[in-house]
């Protein structure tokens, strides 16, 4: 389902999704509003994208929203004013949600903006992230929780972890040669974007 959100108070104007014609959302995943999706990304069943209240959501080319994500934010507006607190900022424009190009958003992963995901990161499943920055090539391993903190670039969230303090954050290993899953995103992008391309082309035959 692709749709316009409702006018709110928390949300001015109606708007609809822009999904780029190479990326494919699955009849039983949700976008709704205040959304871009880039090229060849793939959005799986039950997966829900909702820019109707903290907005715009942002997904980058050739990521991937697996089964049952859900990428939703506090307002980003009230009455029509901005609410600052709750936008994150990328390349000088505010979203609610932003995900770069070549991310892995696993199963059931919850990405609540304020929030950030920089480029070829790999979030594991039944993850969360919410009011944080995660920074490029890093591996959230599952069942995380990283809340209110900055993850820098190149670094791996060990599995179960609770990262609520910038400190432990900032004490996260590097990922290098010996880590076992330093290519696993690269190979979560590859089967992904292949299924965007098969199942787009499918649909336009």
């Amino acid at each position: 389902m692709i749709q316009k959100n409702v006018v709110t108070d928390f949300s001015s104007a109606e708007v609809d999704p822009v999904v780029d014609g190479s990326a494919y959302v699955h009849p039983l995943a949700a976008v709704i509003g205040n959304v871009i999706i880039g090229k060849r990304v793939m959005v799986a069943p039950f997966a829900s994208v909702r820019g109707d209240e903290g907005q715009p959501i942002h997904v980058g080319d050739e990521s991937n929203v697996q089964d049952s994500v859900v990428l939703h934010g506090l307002e980003t507006e009230h009455n029509g004013h901005p609410v600052k607190e709750n936008r994150v900022t990328f390349d000088l424009t505010d979203y609610s949600v932003y995900i770069g190009k070549r991310v892995s958003l696993a199963h059931q992963v919850q990405v609540h903006g304020p929030a950030l995901v920089d480029d070829d990161t790999f979030v594991g499943m039944k993850s969360l992230v919410f009011r944080s920055y995660v920074g490029m090539n890093c591996v959230v391993e599952p069942g995380c929780i990283i809340m209110g903190v900055r993850i820098a670039d190149g670094r791996y969230v060990p599995a179960g972890s609770v990262i609520k303090d910038q400190e432990l954050a900032d004490r996260l290993p590097v990922i290098d040669e010996s880590y076992a899953l330093r290519h696993m995103n690269r190979e979560v992008v590859h089967v992904n974007t292949a299924l965007a391309d098969s199942y787009s082309e499918r649909e336009k035959a």
